[in-house]
């Protein structure tokens, strides 16, 4: 596997998504590691009602600062570790830093400069993923800065 490449079955493992929606189920997310900051929960009350005309779906409650939409679901945590300098390529959008990394079935997406970190998976359905990222501008800008910027 290449440097920097993720598999579905790798972000399966971390998040505990069993099944991405699908006849009313809630999607089974886990709360990322630092879910509990209050940062994440400034953050959580940005998530947009609809991404790109997906409505928003339920998530177990234990899944702080987790969102996700259509179904496919497209997921969003706040709380994850935030990426530091790197050399990965870096999408700004409205702003923000977005660090992308391929998944098997779509794209993971990393809010770059904020402490700590959005992560949004898009599944390739909803492709191009870069697409939706805007969804998650004001939550991702809710967060405090770490003072790393795209170049």
């Amino acid at each position: 596997m290449p440097r920097g490449a993720v598999t579905t079955a790798a972000v399966t493992a971390v998040l505990g998504v069993s099944a991405l929606g699908g006849c009313g189920s809630a999607v089974d997310v886990a709360a990322a590691p630092s879910a509990q900051v209050a940062g994440c929960a400034a953050a959580a009350r940005e998530w947009p009602g609809t991404v790109s005309g997906l409505e928003r779906g339920e998530v177990p409650e234990a899944a702080t600062a987790a969102a996700a939409w259509g179904d496919p679901a497209v997921v969003a945590r706040c709380g994850v570790p935030a990426p530091g300098p790197t050399t990965a390529e870096c999408l700004e959008v409205d702003g923000l830093g977005w660090i992308a990394a391929p998944l098997t079935d779509g794209t993971r997406f990393t809010s770059f400069g904020t402490e700590p970190a959005v992560e949004v998976l898009v599944p390739r359905r909803y492709a191009p993923e870069p697409l939706l990222l805007p969804a998650f501008t004001p939550a991702a800008k809710a967060l405090p800065s770490n003072g790393l910027r795209c170049r």
